[in-house]
């Protein structure tokens, strides 16, 4: 049945009172966690009532409210709270049901994004006179290259206390390939030459110390020195010791793509070369149910329990990554490599029903974690959108759609737009963080901006 004007006039008047009543409530009548995200649950159930219009939005009507939110709200968002204005850098730190844990660090790969995301940006002609990206992205340059560089041994440190003192002096391939990329992104928004050249001497550094010059690929886990971290029980922080793993490669593999499209640098090339070819070997394959998490530095499969498995996000942030990496290289994009991971992220991953893609499966059978992470969402919400964006498909067409009305239904908090970290299958709050030294403005920044790109109004003119 239709509704009168009356009725969605009342819904949208009821949708923008909202924010303020649940702020009022929080304040004087909530003090437990679990009560406050049983609230925000029903805030963003009523807001997904007072947007029941939804189901006749076109990619089009999406696209310019996202843009909307993105201007008005997400961006400024990570401005006005991230920002560390007394030593520099960035602070992540917030929850949207609780009060968050104070940050008692900074990690590289928050600095990096947060770099990154306000560099990109300002080259989509985002900064004005109240908040300048450009600004906001070269203090943080200007920390990491004060306190994260190692001068004497080459490549970042992975933490630093608040005022910049080396905590975890670690060098951790992943946060390396972050550093990369957001040099070249702030060389991009700023022009700075310096930035460029500092990526590529961390390329070189990288080449140098964690190159597996017999088997291939890139050792990942090192110490201060460049000693390699091999034990496989080892606290390495990031995917396992002693084993090469499809998420750093993966993010090499987006880092040079970077670096290479900036300086082509032929020694770049063809390490990017060589990273698309192990990511479509050995991590990444055209069968997708063959996706591994982690090999030995032969190649060979890591046959511990905890290594079993597959991830849908990272599975459909390679597909679309790959054919990014191969334009740059200027070869024919492996369309067939990227719609197989699609369609097995849709056939086994994905909720039908409500939109939103799984966290995790194994190989051709139903997802074993459903629950819906941010990031996984992004990276749908990309690689969809590329997928439209060459050839139109119904049934991608549709899965797009109910993707974006359970993000703007269940996962973005209506107040300024930031996405929860995890809700269940059916949207309910689950990590309600919204910032935090995993969860800065890069994976749903950059869904959302090439989302707009595609099939929005861009950003001339903003």
């Amino acid at each position: 049945m239709l509704e009168s004007p009356l009725q969605l006039a009342s819904k949208h008047a009821l949708l923008h009172k909202l924010p303020l009543m649940l702020e009022k409530i929080c304040v004087h009548r909530f003090a437990s966690f679990n009560r406050l995200a049983q609230l925000l649950g029903c805030l963003l159930l009523l807001c997904a009532v007072a947007s029941g219009a939804d189901a006749t939005k076109s990619r089009a009507d999406f696209a310019a409210e996202m843009k909307d939110q993105l201007i008005q709200k997400v961006l400024p968002y990570w401005y006005d709270t991230a920002i560390d204005r007394e030593h520099g850098g960035y602070i992540l730190s917030d929850d949207a049901a609780k009060k968050a844990p104070p940050a008692t660090e900074k990690q590289l790969v928050t600095q990096t994004r947060m770099i990154w995301g306000f560099s990109s940006a300002h080259l989509k002609g985002l900064s004005d006179a109240k908040r300048d990206y450009l600004k906001a992205a070269a203090q943080g340059y200007q920390f990491l290259q004060a306190h994260f560089l190692d001068g004497e041994n080459g490549g970042y440190f992975w933490t630093t206390d608040l005022t910049g003192k080396p905590l975890d002096q670690r060098k951790l391939v992943y946060g390396e390939s972050f550093a990369m990329y957001g040099l070249v992104e702030y060389y991009r928004a700023s022009g700075d030459k310096a930035a460029l050249q500092q990526a590529l001497e961390l390329y070189r550094v990288l080449q140098k110390r964690s190159h597996d010059s017999r088997n291939g690929g890139w050792v990942e886990h090192f110490e201060r020195n460049w000693t390699p971290i091999l034990d496989p029980h080892a606290p390495v922080i990031v995917e396992l010791g002693g084993a090469k793993s499809a998420n750093t490669h993966l993010h090499l593999m987006e880092a040079l793509t970077e670096l290479y499209e900036a300086s082509h640098d032929q020694e770049v090339r063809a390490s990017l070369e060589e990273a698309l070819k192990i990511n479509r070997t050995w991590f990444y394959p055209s069968d997708p149910a063959k996706s591994s998490f982690h090999r030995l530095f032969d190649w060979q499969p890591v046959t511990a329990a905890s290594s079993a498995g597959l991830s849908y996000g990272h599975n459909v942030e390679f597909a679309w990554l790959m054919v990014r990496a191969e334009k740059v290289l200027g070869r024919e994009p492996s369309w067939t490599h990227f719609n197989a991971h699609i369609e097995h992220a849709l056939k086994y991953g994905y909720d039908h029903t409500r939109g939103g893609l799984y966290s995790r499966g194994f190989d051709n059978q139903p997802a074993s974690d459903t629950d819906k992470v941010w990031w996984v969402q992004a990276e749908m919400l990309a690689a969809l959108t590329d997928s439209l964006k060459r050839k139109e498909n119904p049934v991608n067409n549709e899965a797009l759609i109910k993707l974006l009305q359970f993000i703007l239904q269940y996962q973005a908090d209506p107040r300024d737009g930031i996405w929860l970290d995890t809700v269940s299958a059916d949207g309910k709050p689950k990590v309600t963080a919204k910032a935090h030294n995993w969860k800065a403005n890069y994976h749903d920044v950059r869904a959302i901006v090439k989302f707009i790109e595609a099939f929005g109004p861009g950003f001339q003119g903003r």
